[in-house]
């Protein structure tokens, strides 16, 4: 067992709920723009609201949602339902003052696997078709547990983020830019091609600045790892471990995974080969296993983050 000590750590009381489902308020558009390169087969878009002089001007931290209600009803005749989607925008929002909020959404397109009915997601698709100056009904904010901790820049932090998962993050290390954070920093991002890299500029930019930043990319379906296996994000913990070992060692370290549903599970299994226990609890049956074997149902079972590791999968 590692022998990080235990470390208290206190999160701001964020308001949430500022705006209700009920009674969404009408706010534009004033940037829709391709967030991925040119040449890459997905459709996502960075889009940024005018909040000012509304309930949710500076309401909105790093870490937390904001809710969008689609034009038009459902199949039922029905409003339809709210849609969250993670402010990508750091606490002071984009323009400084809590003004401008943005958030990253990917066109939802799919054929349904048994059916082969094509499947499109209403809100994805209802907001990335929004021209400057559409208004937009939105709710918020949501979420007081995915957010960076008071004193924020006290910490190191490993960030895990596949696809749109990385939105909440570019927000949270802005904020630690802003608090000009010396501590350890990494962020981990993974994508099926190079093309669906988000906010890969800004990163790079950072890395070559900072030295105390790191940007690693997991490109899952282009050149495998020399096993053969995929690039998926929880092999960054092998493949540079003379990095990410030593942070994670130290008492002061805090993890945070956001993206697909399922991505937690290799994660969890390298920091328990690892034996960096500070960051999970296993139950005594599966502890008697090799990690790797572990099923996700004997996950979801036995193995829960501890108040280190933060999680937030869909």
């Amino acid at each position: 067992m590692s022998e990080i000590g235990k470390v208290e750590i206190t999160y701001p009381d964020l308001e949430i709920n500022v705006v209700r489902a009920k009674e969404p308020i009408e706010v534009p558009i004033v940037e829709s723009r391709i967030a991925t390169a040119v040449a890459s087969p997905n459709f996502v878009r960075h889009l940024t609201f005018d909040i000012s002089g509304t309930p949710l001007e500076g309401k909105f931290h790093a870490g937390q949602s904001i809710g969008v209600v689609a034009d038009g009803v459902d199949e039922n005749g029905k409003p339809h339902k709210v849609r969250l989607y993670s402010v990508c925008s750091p606490s002071r929002g984009e323009d400084g003052h809590g003004k401008l909020v943005s958030t990253t959404v990917k066109r939802v397109i799919d054929e349904h696997w048994e059916t082969q009915e094509l499947f499109t997601g209403v809100c994805s698709n209802f907001l990335c078709s929004q021209k400057v100056g559409s208004l937009v009904k939105v709710t918020g904010p949501s979420g007081k547990r995915f957010i960076l901790p008071e004193n924020p820049q006290d910490y190191n932090y490993l960030f895990f983020g596949t696809g749109t998962g990385v939105a909440p993050f570019r927000g949270m290390i802005m904020d630690l830019m802003e608090l000009n954070s010396k501590n350890e920093i990494v962020m981990v991002f993974g994508s099926p091609y190079r093309t669906d890299i988000l906010y890969g500029d800004y990163f790079k930019s950072l890395e070559k600045t900072i030295d105390n930043f790191h940007f690693l990319t997991s490109i899952s379906r282009e050149n495998p790892r020399a096993d053969g296996t995929k690039h998926y994000v929880q092999y960054q913990l092998l493949d540079n471990r003379a990095l990410l070992e030593p942070i994670l060692q130290k008492p002061n370290t805090l993890i945070y995974v956001c993206g697909l549903k399922g991505m937690e599970t290799g994660i969890y299994q390298i920091l328990a080969q690892q034996g960096l226990w500070d960051y999970i609890t296993v139950k005594d049956d599966l502890m008697q296993k090799n990690p790797l074997t572990w099923t996700y149902e004997e996950l979801k079972a036995g193995v829960k983050s501890s108040d280190r590791m933060h999680i937030e999968v869909y």
